[in-house]
């Protein structure tokens, strides 16, 4: 459950800690006082997408913690993350955009945070009941009770595996002159690229050949030089002969001193090693030995190349890639027929594979809609709404990533009206108690301890209220519920009551947030109950009001 949340330069609140405790937590305050920048720092330090725009003015960063207990320690393994019974999460959230992020003190990224987050707490707004107008959710809230997945992965492959057989039949098929065309631009483009003889690697020995060639003349009288140093010529003697001179004249007197026998030894391997020399010099020279239309020719060569990389690749062995792709598409249209006969064959198993995954898929659908149908109504029974009808209705359609069930909710608010569409006879009221009722089936789905309510009693008053008021205890008998409300009847309910009030000092706007005792929340309930003015009468409806609540949770223990 979540213990403590500590929040730093979020929006209006410039420092809170709000100490949470086990069962129904309810937050209420006037309007704008501060209550959703609460959900909002949850939601940051659950690694939800954020802004900066939420620091507060002044403020260079934020910083918001939340501190979870009675966690099991394997929650974060798959993640990464080492858990232990507590769990304390942290965000920086930095002006120029940046989040410092961690668990236990460690670092982490954002989305391990988020992939936490959502395993310890989950948050439902005012406006969740909207998602119950869009028909395409409800398949989605249908799986999610069942625990279809398996199954739902097993269609996919299938499918997945049905719509690529169809997009190899489609891009084979074309008409004739369209066939026609594409060949004749294929021979040419692969006959223009055959005739070229492309190899690999050869435009960079091309290139190497052309700057030697350009540079010719320096390079041929830098090596004749060197030459000509180390070798001579007919009409002196160059190095290697001075060398060898040198070497034989200490060598006539090594054996007499050792020191001799050494300036021999250095003299021969000098002498070896510019003899050595000598020859990579010659044969440098030998190298120069091109014809003179060798430059044009490479020339024409390079230039060749230039032109067909304009076409076809920016490099050889891009052109060389694209000359086998051009083939095997050529292979491909000459033998569309048979190849389309053969796709046509594996598109018939292929569908009839994906139908017989749909309709498993279907049939776990159509089991899990009776016990979906049987909760809601039992939910929608203990929050006054005893006579409405609900029903999942299935209509088969053509088979799509989803499978072959279009699937909606239905429901009939009054007794004697058919069941239509929620979105054609819903109030906001019964809109908000419903999805109450959803999101209660399918937390017992999951393992997430902690639920947070934001204004989800939205159009909800009177009797309706109490009985939405009774569901969050019964809720949190086994969940931690926590609750943003602006109803008496909710309030009343909670077993810590905690007040969001705004407040102005020095020019600048500040939320506090507070846990209320019992004198407190009975002024707080009048306060919810008669607006500003709060009479004897009003402080004594209060009175009564938590009183009531009191002995229903008796009821609960």
């Amino acid at each position: 459950m979540l213990q403590v949340l500590h929040i730093e330069n979020i929006a209006i609140i410039e420092q809170a800690d709000i100490e949470f405790e086990p069962g129904f937590n309810a937050l209420t305050g006037e309007t704008g006082a501060g209550k959703s920048i609460v959900i909002d720092s949850m939601s940051a330090v659950l690694g939800q997408r954020t802004s900066r725009d939420l620091i507060r003015t002044g403020a260079d960063k934020a910083f918001v913690s939340a501190c979870f207990v009675g966690i099991p320690t394997a929650l974060g393994e798959d993640l990464g993350i080492e858990a232990s019974d507590e769990l304390l999460l942290q965000r920086e959230i930095q002006a120029d955009g940046k989040n410092v992020c961690r668990v236990n003190g460690r670092p982490v990224t954002v989305t391990q945070l988020r992939a936490l987050g959502n395993r310890l707490l989950h948050i439902h707004g005012q406006h969740d009941g909207q998602q119950l107008l869009d028909e395409e959710q409800h398949g989605y809230y249908l799986d999610s009770f069942g625990k279809v997945q398996n199954l739902l992965d097993d269609y996919a492959d299938k499918y997945n595996h049905l719509t690529d057989i169809d997009h190899k039949i489609r891009s084979l098929q074309m008409d004739e002159a369209e066939k026609a065309r594409r060949v004749d631009t294929l021979r040419y483009q692969i006959e223009e690229l055959e005739r070229a003889k492309l190899k690999t690697g050869e435009e960079e020995e091309l290139l190497g050949r052309r700057n030697l060639l350009r540079n010719s003349e320096k390079f041929m009288s830098a090596v004749s030089e060197a030459s000509y140093c180390l070798g001579g010529d007919d009409e002196g003697e160059g190095a290697l002969s001075r060398l060898r001179q040198a070497r034989d004249a200490i060598g006539a007197v090594r054996n007499l001193d050792d020191s001799f026998a050494v300036l021999y030894e250095r003299l021969s391997e000098s002498y070896s090693e510019v003899y050595d020399l000598t020859d990579t010099l010659r044969d440098k020279q030998d190298a120069f030995d091109f014809s003179p239309n060798e430059l044009d020719d490479l020339e024409s060569r390079l230039d060749q190349l230039y032109r067909l990389k304009k076409k076809y690749g920016p490099t050889v062995e891009e052109m060389l890639a694209y000359l086998e792709k051009c083939r095997k598409e050529l292979d491909a249209i000459e033998y569309a027929d048979d190849t389309l006969i053969r796709l046509e064959k594996q598109r018939g198993a292929a569908e009839k594979a994906a139908v017989a995954a749909a309709k498993k898929l279907s049939e776990a659908r159509k089991n899990t809609a009776v016990e979906l149908e049987k909760q809601i109504l039992d939910e929608l029974c203990q929050l006054d709404m005893g006579k409405i009808r609900f029903a999942v209705d299935f209509e088969e359609k053509p088979l799509d990533a989803n499978g072959m069930d279009r699937v909606r909710f239905l429901m009939s608010a009054n007794l004697g009206e058919e069941l239509k569409p929620i979105h054609k006879i819903a109030s906001g009221g019964e809109l908000a108690r419903i999805m109450l009722a959803m999101k209660n089936v399918l937390s017992e789905q999951d393992h997430v301890n902690t639920m947070v309510f934001d204004e989800v009693d939205t159009g909800v008053s009177g009797r309706a209220a109490q009985k939405v008021a009774e569901k969050m205890a019964r809720i949190s008998r086994h969940k931690q519920v926590l609750c943003v409300t602006h109803l008496p009847q909710l309030a009343a309910m909670a077993d810590n009551h905690f007040s969001v009030e705004k407040c102005e000092s020095n020019g600048r706007t500040y939320t506090h947030v507070q846990r209320l005792s019992r004198e407190q929340r009975q002024r707080e309930l009048a306060r919810l109950t008669g607006g500003s003015h709060v009479s004897a009468t009003i402080l004594s409806g209060a009175e009564e009001l938590l009183c009531e609540a009191e002995r229903f949770k008796k009821t609960l223990a």
